[in-house]
């Protein structure tokens, strides 16, 4: 069962709303690449609650000055880290209860 935070149920509106982020802001940081809502069956844009924090993050940058490239590079960067530390915990549990991959 995935963590409410991961639910993709707020629309764009709301999102606009939560973040103060314009809809086309929203959808100008997703076509870049830095926010991937999933569609409904009509089409309409959902957001999780991670989302939401994320777009804030990305709002912070760019108030920062920081560009999207670079944003998304950075992203890129904070998931391969999270990828190579899942792992070596993996790898750690795995040797200490000599489980095979």
């Amino acid at each position: 069962m995935s963590s409410y935070k991961e639910k993709k149920v707020i629309t764009i509106g709301v999102a606009s709303e939560l973040t103060g982020l314009s809809e086309r802001k929203i959808r100008y940081y997703e076509e870049r690449g830095l926010i991937f809502p999933e569609r409904s069956e009509r089409g309409t844009r959902k957001y999780s609650f991670a989302d939401i924090e994320l777009l804030l993050k990305i709002a912070d940058k760019r108030e920062e000055g920081v560009q999207t490239q670079e944003i998304k590079k950075d992203f890129l960067t904070e998931k391969e880290k999270l990828k190579i530390r899942e792992e070596l915990l993996r790898g750690q549990i795995n040797a200490h209860f000599h489980l095979r991959k």
